[in-house]
């Protein structure tokens, strides 16, 4: 099982309380390897860093999530992206998972738990992502 420090996360949120509350409740989960951004145009700007997974604020001024989103999924579509939104808006969390976004967290009483939640999904498809693709050497020896 790939453990948590080895994911790099991006934080992506306008708003500095909730950056600074993920990444206190991403560090006491093992995540260490933590990035934040208060606007998506910074984000985009750093995708070069390779990062695995993506919490991306629905909400902020100058580019709506839906677009950093759009932008993501054309540098890597291999990113999770997850969406955190403070509406529980059904048109908001179907249009971003038709554009690429892993999942739908709606921020409030179980915000931290979800994020939680949500890592353990990830890791589970990337273990199943693995067992799918075999290496190089697996398919040689298979002939």
């Amino acid at each position: 099982m790939e453990t948590n420090n080895k994911y790099k996360i991006f934080l992506v949120d306008d708003d500095a309380f909730c950056l600074g509350l993920y990444q206190e409740h991403l560090a006491n989960l093992g995540y260490n390897d933590v990035t934040s951004f208060e606007n998506g145009a910074d984000c985009l700007n750093q995708l070069t860093q390779q990062p695995d997974i993506i919490f991306l604020d629905h909400g902020m001024d100058s580019l709506t999530g839906i677009e950093v989103l759009k932008k993501i999924k054309r540098f890597n579509p291999d990113i999770f992206v997850v969406f955190l939104s403070g509406q529980a808006n059904i048109m908001t969390a179907v249009n971003a998972l038709k554009f690429g976004a892993f999942d739908y967290i709606v921020k409030g009483i179980y915000e931290l738990e979800n994020i939680a939640k949500v890592l353990g999904k990830i890791t589970n498809v990337k273990e199943l992502m693995k067992k799918e693709k075999p290496g190089f050497i697996s398919k040689l020896f298979s002939f």
